[in-house]
């Protein structure tokens, strides 16, 4: 068994990951650490967990590195950069949930920072260059080695699964890709801000961030790096009334030949043996996938425009984020890929 600390385990990731390593065959809480709602039971902050997690929360000051195997930073941006040293040091391998270890460069950092209206300067740059972008149908063997891993953002890791395939077959034309994605209030975290408190939500849909979305950074680098370089992505990011989901529609022109079947079988080839990707021939919905860590993409040609497109869902919780997470640890620890995540969606 490894034992694990949650850094930041009162929000919405450190939940899930909670909710996860509880029935994890490998893995067991160590600790639990947080800013808010110290000096209280777990089960108090989250009351479903009363009699299966009833552990004390933490302050920060308090983190026992003794006998930690891992830890998970579900963190805001620029706590892990405050906090890595003190593992590093200690050789503790951690999986952050920020964007403070995604990028190679402080430059790509700044723009993300920037972005966000965050100050851009990093302020653990000897880090950056250990760090693992913790996307595992890209970089599992690299996670398998990895000290430091920067789990990616939810719409990232949607974007990046939808388009993958077809730029690393090369049949990407366009060199603008157009990517309309649509996420659950969830996304914001749990205190999501005046916007999204309920009177400002219910019946109400908007647009954020059109172009220029901190998500892009790292899209476009995983992108690019896959068919050559040479593309950009206009993504326009809404928030719709649901609590959790992420559904993507990306379109782009392609080189000719080629048929939704073919898409379908190109699909399938670049994803077999990669158990949380299901290809289908049908459009995908949010709750096909809800409290799961699977993502269902959809790719096909409208045979009118000939253009193609790609529909994508994930929960944002879970293969966005904590799922993700724990799918990134299963590598990092030698445990098979699927531990403690491979349970169906909940519906309805």
């Amino acid at each position: 068994m490894k034992n694990v600390a949650i850094i930041g385990a009162t929000g919405f990731g450190g939940l899930g990951l909670i909710e996860i390593l509880l029935r994890h065959p490998g893995f067991t809480i160590r600790q639990l650490v947080a800013r808010k709602d110290t000096g209280k039971k777990i089960s108090d902050v989250f009351p479903h967990l009363r009699g299966f997690c009833d552990m004390m929360v933490q302050d920060g000051a308090e983190i026992d590195y003794d006998g930690i195997d891992l830890a998970f930073f579900s963190t805001p941006d620029r706590a892990g950069m405050t906090l890595i040293d003190d593992f590093r040091k200690r050789n503790i391998p951690v999986i952050d949930f920020s964007g403070d270890f995604r990028f190679h460069s402080q430059e790509d950092y700044g723009v993300y920072a920037r972005n966000k209206g965050m100050e851009d300067v990093h302020l653990a740059p000897d880090s950056i260059g250990e760090a693992v972008y913790g996307l595992p149908e890209l970089n599992a063997e690299k996670i398998k080695k990895a000290r430091i891993v920067g789990n990616p953002g939810c719409f990232a890791i949607n974007m990046i699964l939808a388009l993958l395939p077809a730029a690393a077959a090369g049949i990407i034309e366009s060199q603008t890709i157009i990517c309309d994605g649509k996420t659950g209030v969830s996304g914001a975290g749990k205190n999501p801000g005046e916007a999204n408190f309920y009177p400002q939500r219910h019946e109400n849909m908007n647009t954020y961030r059109e172009g220029r979305h901190q998500h892009l950074v790292e899209v476009e680098n995983i992108v690019n790096g896959a068919c050559g370089g040479g593309k950009k992505i206009l993504f326009i990011p809404q928030i719709v009334p649901i609590n959790r989901g992420i559904l993507m529609t990306s379109y782009m022109q392609i080189a000719s030949g080629h048929t939704t079947a073919s898409l379908i079988d190109l699909y399938r080839n670049y994803y077999r043996g990669k158990p949380f990707v299901m290809v289908t021939e049908t459009s995908p919905h949010s709750a096909d996938v809800r409290g799961s860590n699977f993502c269902k993409i959809r790719p096909f040609i409208d045979p009118r425009t000939g253009m193609m497109a790609v529909i994508s869902v994930i929960d944002n919780l879970l293969k966005g984020q904590s799922g993700n997470a724990v799918q990134n640890a299963n590598l990092m620890c030698g445990y098979e890929e699927t531990a403690g995540l491979m349970q169906p969606p909940f519906y309805p």
